[in-house]
């Protein structure tokens, strides 16, 4: 068969293969950035692929998957111009959390306690559903998602042991992570801001922060704005810190309200 008629054929095959389905298929390959699968069906070439976070999550993945083993793992994404079908084997390997994920609708309410704070997010172990194989909770808050307000660190908004409630995003499907915001549950003071203030008319504030191409000045509570360098005064600048200082008390102009992006222009 020529190359042409093998990329018809494995089309038409994976179009026929849907998300959420099992299919299983011999390792062929591995690299320590995926598995190859002949997949069951299609003789001609592998076009099964698991990633090494879909291995497994309880063991490494060179452990977790050898050339000529047999799988069947679940389908998580299929990719028609590529040819490929990625797979994922946790799925079959912890069936009740997985199926418990795919149940979640988003904007659902989930409600737990508060089980770890990483650098790259918090964990909460939820209420409802089974625990997570490796991770100290089956939910996932990302720092963006925490709080409409800037922060610096996550404690300053939530603890370890603090009951919360979430809405759900999304089935992370890599980490088998419910990916969960806390911010959603909140009123956004972005858009009150917005409902009450024009371009054009003065603001008062305070200077929180100094970037090479500007700085920030809180305007309410939990609005900032940032005042690029060429609005920074009269005198042109070259740093921010030749105009304004942390802390500084001072009347801006508001420039630009985008209420989707949620950003503020302002300027001296």
């Amino acid at each position: 068969m020529s190359d042409v008629s093998t990329d018809r054929a494995a089309r038409d095959f994976l179009a026929a293969v849907r998300v959420g389905a099992l299919r299983s298929g011999t390792v062929t390959a591995v690299t320590p950035g995926e598995a190859v699968v002949l997949l069951d069906g299609f003789a001609a070439r592998p076009l099964g692929v698991v990633g090494p976070l879909d291995g497994s999550w309880r063991r490494r993945f060179a452990d977790a998957v050898t050339v000529g083993q047999r799988i069947t793992a679940e389908v998580t994404a299929v990719d028609l111009d590529a040819t490929r079908v990625r797979l994922s084997m946790a799925a079959t390997e912890n069936p009740d959390l997985w199926a418990f994920l795919k149940r979640l609708r988003h904007g659902e309410l989930l409600a737990g306690t508060v089980a770890a704070i990483e650098p790259f997010g918090v964990f909460v172990a939820l209420d409802e559903g089974p625990d997570h194989p490796v991770h100290p909770g089956v939910g996932f808050i990302t720092y963006p998602e925490l709080s409409w307000r800037r922060f610096e660190a996550a404690s300053e908004v939530v603890s370890v042991g603090q009951r919360v409630s979430c809405e759900f995003l999304q089935f992370d499907t890599w980490n088998g992570e419910a990916r969960l915001s806390l911010r959603a549950r909140q009123p956004d003071p972005f858009q009150t801001f917005a409902d009450h203030v024009r371009v054009g008319q003065p603001l008062r504030g305070r200077v929180t922060k100094l970037l090479p191409f500007g700085f920030f000045v809180e305007v309410a509570d939990g609005v900032e704005g940032l005042v690029p360098l060429r609005e920074a005064g009269a005198t042109p600048v070259a740093v921010s810190e030749d105009a304004v200082q942390i802390g500084d008390e001072l009347t801006v102009i508001a420039t630009d309200i985008d209420r989707e992006q949620r950003r503020l222009s302002l300027s001296r």
